[in-house]
């Protein structure tokens, strides 16, 4: 495998680049380093908020480029790149289908903070993971503000217990399994692939040039961007189908890995 051409490495975030613990390794900050010396682009693509993600790469945040919120939006430098709004007409539509699952916790995401109800402490405190920036309203249905997408959360299974009574908007909507507990609800164009695509023309780069990583079904689009897509050991049969080569999981440094090799 010949990496000496890559000129640009983009990661999923949780389940990729994070462990377990949700946090980032030293050996990766290290690995950054080098990176940047020899002049490769990180971009860090993620379902979370931009505040999220940065939150969780704050010694190098002003040298990346973030894809947050599964391509709807895309930041370099603090200079929007990519801004995909939710139809404002299909936001009451959604949450009235949501309205008839049981035991789900639907998000309104928006550029600059998230939106809950407050009906659940204990979704609430999960949340703050993935979301530094939210507010808790009465209703989400009477929110008039932009929002970027809905994500849903289930505590034991969003592919068995949301996914099968949301499946039916894929004809309108972009509707992706994003991990274990969430389902993503966007727009059409809003998705990792679509994101990444204007980053690679901002920087002339090609997929002969990138290298991604990815685990879950919201990285699908993105990995199809890149000659050298890999799939995490612990990633979703879909994901593992649709890369051309395979590292170890999260939490055996999978990334690290496959970089220090690109470094060597």
């Amino acid at each position: 495998m010949d990496l000496s051409r890559i000129k640009m490495v983009v990661t999923d975030m949780d389940g990729t680049l994070l462990n377990s613990d949700h946090e980032v390794s030293d050996r990766f900050l290290e690995i950054f380093r080098k990176l940047k010396e020899r002049d490769i682009l990180f971009v860090a693509a993620s379902g979370r908020q931009y505040q999220s993600i940065v939150d969780k790469l704050p010694s190098i945040k002003n040298d990346i480029t973030v894809i947050a919120e599964n391509g709807g939006v895309a930041m370099q430098n603090g200079t929007e790149l990519v801004s995909t709004p939710f139809p404002h007409k299909a936001k009451n539509k959604v949450l009235d289908i949501l309205g008839d699952i049981e035991n789900i916790h639907p998000v309104l995401c928006g550029k600059d903070g998230a939106f809950i109800l407050d009906n659940s402490p204990e979704f609430e405190e999960k949340l703050q993971e993935y979301y530094s920036k939210y507010t808790v309203l009465k209703d989400l249905k009477a929110f008039e503000g932009e929002i970027i997408k809905i994500a849903i959360y289930h505590f034991e299974s969003s592919e068995k217990y949301i996914y099968p009574a949301v499946k039916h908007l894929e004809n309108d909507l972009q509707v992706k399994i994003s991990g274990q507990n969430w389902v993503d609800i966007s727009s059409p164009n809003a998705n990792k692939g679509y994101a990444l695509q204007k980053v690679q023309e901002l920087h002339g780069i090609t997929p002969e040039e990138t290298i991604v990583f990815g685990d879950y079904n919201n990285d699908l689009e993105m990995l199809a961007l890149a000659d050298f897509s890999f799939a995490m050991e612990n990633a979703h049969p879909n994901v593992k189908k649709a890369a051309k080569y395979s590292t170890a999981s999260n939490d055996n440094f999978g990334v690290e890995r496959v970089l220090e090799q690109l470094l060597s």
